[in-house]
Protein backbone atom coordinates (compact mmCIF):
# COMPACT_ATOMS: atom_id res chain seq x y z
CA UNK A 1 0.00 0.00 0.00
CA UNK A 2 0.84 3.98 -0.07
CA UNK A 3 1.68 6.33 2.75
CA UNK A 4 -0.10 9.77 2.08
CA UNK A 5 1.28 12.82 4.58
CA UNK A 6 -1.39 15.49 4.15
CA UNK A 7 -0.19 19.07 5.73
CA UNK A 8 -2.08 20.78 8.18
CA UNK A 9 -5.16 22.40 6.34
CA UNK A 10 -6.18 25.80 7.74
CA UNK A 11 -9.57 27.78 6.58
CA UNK A 12 -8.36 30.00 3.91
CA UNK A 13 -9.58 30.58 0.23
CA UNK A 14 -7.78 30.06 -2.79
CA UNK A 15 -5.85 33.46 -2.80
CA UNK A 16 -4.34 32.22 0.81
CA UNK A 17 -6.62 34.65 2.73
CA UNK A 18 -8.08 33.47 6.24
CA UNK A 19 -11.70 32.33 5.97
CA UNK A 20 -14.34 32.63 8.59
CA UNK A 21 -12.35 34.50 10.97
CA UNK A 22 -13.54 34.13 14.60
CA UNK A 23 -15.53 31.24 13.60
CA UNK A 24 -13.40 28.00 15.07
CA UNK A 25 -16.27 25.76 14.01
CA UNK A 26 -16.75 27.11 10.25
CA UNK A 27 -13.15 26.95 9.92
CA UNK A 28 -12.94 23.28 11.30
CA UNK A 29 -16.09 22.32 8.76
CA UNK A 30 -13.67 24.01 6.14
CA UNK A 31 -10.57 22.69 6.74
CA UNK A 32 -12.40 19.00 6.68
CA UNK A 33 -14.08 20.17 2.97
CA UNK A 34 -10.55 20.70 2.10
CA UNK A 35 -9.01 17.66 3.01
CA UNK A 36 -11.70 15.39 1.67
CA UNK A 37 -10.56 17.34 -1.74
CA UNK A 38 -7.35 16.31 -1.26
CA UNK A 39 -8.29 12.62 -0.21
CA UNK A 40 -10.89 12.27 -3.22
CA UNK A 41 -7.51 13.17 -5.64
CA UNK A 42 -5.92 10.76 -3.91
CA UNK A 43 -8.57 8.13 -4.50
CA UNK A 44 -9.18 7.70 -0.73
CA UNK A 45 -11.84 9.47 2.07
CA UNK A 46 -11.77 9.73 5.70
CA UNK A 47 -12.06 5.78 5.90
CA UNK A 48 -8.35 5.65 4.82
CA UNK A 49 -7.33 8.00 7.92
CA UNK A 50 -4.94 6.40 10.02
CA UNK A 51 -3.44 9.66 12.06
CA UNK A 52 -5.22 13.20 12.61
CA UNK A 53 -3.61 15.46 14.47
CA UNK A 54 -5.25 18.99 15.38
CA UNK A 55 -3.60 22.24 16.19
CA UNK A 56 -5.88 24.80 17.93
CA UNK A 57 -5.43 28.08 19.85
CA UNK A 58 -8.61 27.77 21.44
CA UNK A 59 -9.15 24.27 22.60
CA UNK A 60 -12.16 24.90 25.07
CA UNK A 61 -14.09 26.52 22.28
CA UNK A 62 -11.97 23.59 19.84
CA UNK A 63 -14.08 20.68 22.60
CA UNK A 64 -17.46 22.61 21.79
CA UNK A 65 -17.57 21.99 18.21
CA UNK A 66 -15.51 18.75 18.44
CA UNK A 67 -18.42 16.82 18.02
CA UNK A 68 -19.08 17.43 14.00
CA UNK A 69 -16.26 14.65 13.39
CA UNK A 70 -18.34 12.53 14.11
CA UNK A 71 -19.58 13.40 10.80
CA UNK A 72 -16.38 12.84 9.43
CA UNK A 73 -15.48 9.18 11.03
CA UNK A 74 -18.98 7.32 11.50
CA UNK A 75 -17.02 4.41 11.74
CA UNK A 76 -14.25 4.91 13.98
CA UNK A 77 -12.10 7.74 15.02
CA UNK A 78 -8.08 7.69 13.84
CA UNK A 79 -5.56 7.76 16.29
CA UNK A 80 -3.95 11.35 17.04
CA UNK A 81 -3.68 14.05 19.23
CA UNK A 82 -5.40 17.40 20.26
CA UNK A 83 -2.83 20.00 20.86
CA UNK A 84 -3.52 23.84 22.19
CA UNK A 85 -0.83 25.89 20.83
CA UNK A 86 -0.19 29.66 21.36
CA UNK A 87 -0.84 30.98 17.33
CA UNK A 88 -0.55 28.99 13.62
CA UNK A 89 0.57 30.86 10.90
CA UNK A 90 -1.68 33.62 10.44
CA UNK A 91 -3.88 35.40 13.78
CA UNK A 92 -7.03 35.05 11.89
CA UNK A 93 -5.93 31.13 11.68
CA UNK A 94 -7.63 28.80 14.65
CA UNK A 95 -7.62 25.69 13.94
CA UNK A 96 -5.03 23.49 12.17
CA UNK A 97 -5.47 19.74 10.86
CA UNK A 98 -2.93 17.47 9.41
CA UNK A 99 -3.45 13.48 8.54
CA UNK A 100 -1.82 10.24 7.77
CA UNK A 101 -3.45 8.43 5.17
CA UNK A 102 -2.86 4.97 4.18
CA UNK A 103 -4.25 3.72 0.34
CA UNK A 104 -4.15 -0.04 0.02
CA UNK A 105 -3.03 -1.46 -3.02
Amino acid sequence: GSSIKVSGAVSMDDEGNPTTIGDLGQQMKNCYADLEKILKHYGCTFNNVLVENIFTTDMALFLENAAYQSEIYPKQFPTGSWLGVKELALPELMIEIELEVHKAE
